[in-house]
């Protein structure tokens, strides 16, 4: 990695310490934690929109129907519409306005989204003459939006097949990395005066340990969600309550897991919460952090004991994805904060 502001040292060049208050680092560091929301609640609404099964109520890309503002009934579709989906190889179309809007609504989320990713290149570039890291992180997210945009076209394309979908939501945590990153090197200087030398010396590796479980967690969520889909697809969307026997052995050791994944993580909470003091960056994030696995690990127990109900799933992937993003944000808050390079820097008068 090439770290701009470490080469060439020197008062001159690096961030002083009065950096964080200035208009440009204000200004970045507030569009991009509006993005990262953005981001979060999108990935919420096509969590929605899978678990409906609503990601067909839109046949064609990018209209819906033909149409850039889908019909509210079918009255309006023409009255072959059947026939001409069943020619491009969507067999059964049938017209839903409730999925329709679902999906179109997903659609016009998605691309506000895109308006927010290109201010935040746009705010980053004064981070040419500071720290280009920045500047390139955003241009990789703006290009990893327009790779969002085709590959919501090709899962279209495929009739949702599950890789494709699941390809796509990578995609979206990817993108959501990418911006945390950003935005913590933005305000490394910040970084750089926190007080952690009170915790433990093996917080950083069983940090680094509860982000590879994570990780694998939602790795085999995300094979149980394929799995879900076809199941799904086998009982018509309906008879929940008997999806729970075709479910491959995967979902019990993700089950299983995560006790580990929880135990793991409280260990870091309570690190925080006890070796940190009140109202310090990092041990608020700690508390965020254990609130965000209780959740998660309380949706998947209802989604288990419940007949697996669609509203909770798309919270079930949300929560998954927040927790590694604290995760992911505490990881590197510690390296700017134990690194010379750059508290050195954030320590100049």
């Amino acid at each position: 990695m090439n770290d701009t502001v470490s080469s060439d040292f020197s008062p001159q060049n690096a961030f002083h310490s009065n950096a964080a208050d200035s208009a440009i680092s204000k200004r970045f560091r507030r569009i991009g934690l509006i993005t990262i929301a953005a981001v979060y609640f999108l990935i919420l609404v096509g969590g929605i929109v899978r678990a409906s099964g609503a990601g067909m109520g839109c046949p064609d890309w990018p209209t819906c129907f033909g149409r850039w503002v889908p019909p509210t009934d079918e009255s309006q579709l023409p009255p072959n519409y059947h026939e001409i989906y069943a020619e491009r190889g969507y067999a059964d179309t049938e017209f839903n306005p409730l999925k329709t809007w679902t999906e179109y609504v997903n659609r016009l989320i998605g691309v506000s989204i895109g308006g927010l990713i290109l201010l935040t290149l746009l705010y980053s570039i004064p981070y040419l003459k500071r720290d280009r890291t920045v500047f390139f992180l955003s241009l990789s997210v703006f290009l990893l939006v327009g790779f969002q945009g085709w590959l919501g076209s090709a899962v279209v394309a495929s009739n949702l097949r599950p890789v494709m979908i699941t390809a796509h939501m990578v995609t979206a945590f990817l993108i959501v990395c990418l911006l945390i990153y950003a935005i913590a090197r933005s305000q490394q200087d910040t970084m750089g005066r926190l007080e952690i030398g009170a915790l433990s010396p093996r917080f950083k590796t069983v940090l680094a340990v509860a982000m590879g479980m994570t990780l694998l967690q939602i790795t085999m969520g995300t094979q149980i969600r394929e799995s879900v889909d076809v199941i799904a697809t086998t009982f018509n969307q309906g008879e929940r309550h008997l999806w729970r026997e075709e479910f491959p052995i995967i979902f019990y050791i993700h089950r299983s897991f995560s006790s580990v994944i929880l135990f793991t993580n409280l260990w870091l909470v309570w690190n925080l919460v006890r070796r940190l003091e009140r109202g310090h960056l990092l041990r608020n994030f700690g508390i965020g952090l254990g609130a965000l696995v209780v959740a998660a690990i309380g949706t998947g127990v209802t989604l288990d004991r419940l007949g697996f109900p669609a509203f909770v799933q798309p919270i079930h992937l949300v929560l998954a994805n927040l927790i590694f993003g604290t995760q992911f944000f505490l990881f590197i808050a510690l390296r700017y904060s134990e690194n010379p390079r750059f508290t050195a820097a954030a320590r100049v008068d």
